[in-house]
């Protein structure tokens, strides 16, 4: 893991973001041991949710990174996906309530407050953190729908758009100005990010085939607008769905179309990544992400794309 974050670094990006999934390596152990691998780039989970842990345990674990990392902190949050939820018996529900209210908590304590706090989802009594860090964390909220979209307008540093396509990206920034309009929140330094799921390599059919797990996760919670605008099947996005709440993640990718790849991954040859890059400059993205699975071969993958990094 040391390995990847470094040469990551050496390829040039700025930002590692580390997913946050029960089944997958423990995100704050993993991010822990890039702090060591790297020097200059930010850190942060991408994206944890306030199910699986308290929030105020989510603010030590920040404030522990921003401390190892010497103020390289970052921390993106949403409500997780619903079907690994289930998978482990917890109920997905108010899902903009529990980000709104893990992060009110989790900024709280990053700043040093005692927080009393009851909520609909969460409680705090005087919970204080004995140790806060020197530099101020940005909390990104993640996500694709309107309402997720919205709260991140309202109260978060930047959103990191879960989406591909420049016509969602597009949604997805409207929603955001109209979340700041409703509720006066500052999108003056607000960073726009473009999560992509990127799955690169010479071999453009082993590229798209390693994308269509991650097709299918994107797609099973895609907004009506994006299925009806690209005329994807409904009733093919609620057989996904069900397949993933069952956890049978075989016969969703089974599903997945190729216009779905298109749609919501950006999956092929470099030039593919290179095209939709410079589609995105011409937007209001600020920050552009190489999401899962990044291709085949994820050293070879790395490289290519770090070779057009340096072209920018």
């Amino acid at each position: 893991m040391e390995k990847l974050g470094n040469k990551i670094e050496k390829n040039g990006f700025d930002y590692l973001w580390v997913s946050d999934h029960y089944h997958n390596r423990y995100v704050h152990s993993i991010l822990s041991q890039l702090t060591h691998a790297t020097e200059k780039i930010k850190l942060g989970p991408g994206v944890t949710n306030p199910y699986l842990v308290h929030p105020a345990v989510t603010a030590a674990a920040t404030a522990t990174l921003d401390e190892l990392s010497d103020g390289r902190a970052t921390l993106g949050i949403s409500a997780g996906d619903p079907s690994f939820l289930n998978s482990v018996g917890i109920n997905h529900k108010k899902p903009i309530t529990a980000v709104r209210e893990g992060i009110k908590i989790i900024r709280g304590l990053l700043q040093g407050k005692k927080i009393d706090f009851s909520g609909e989802l969460f409680e705090c009594n005087g919970a204080k953190l004995r140790f806060s860090p020197s530099h101020k964390v940005p909390i990104y909220v993640g996500g694709r729908r309107e309402q997720m979209m919205k709260l991140a307008g309202s109260i978060a540093d930047g959103a990191l758009f879960n989406a591909s396509h420049p016509e969602d990206i597009k949604e997805c920034i409207k929603f955001v100005e109209k979340g700041a309009e409703e509720k006066g929140g500052n999108l003056e330094k607000f960073d726009k990010v473009a999560y992509m799921a990127t799955s690169i390599d010479e071999d453009e059919e082993k590229a798209r085939d390693k994308a269509r797990t991650v097709a299918s996760f994107i797609a099973a919670s895609a907004p009506k607008s994006a299925l009806e605008r690209e005329d994807i099947s409904e009733t093919k996005i609620e057989k996904i769905r069900n397949h993933l709440m069952d956890g049978n993640t075989k016969k969703a990718t089974e599903i997945v179309s190729p216009k779905m790849l298109d749609v919501f991954t950006v999956s092929g040859n470099i030039e593919k990544l290179e095209e939709r890059v410079e589609k995105l400059q011409k937007m209001e993205v600020s920050q552009i992400v190489i999401g899962s699975p990044i291709g085949p071969d994820t050293h070879s993958s790395l490289d290519q794309i770090g070779e057009l990094i340096n072209q920018y």
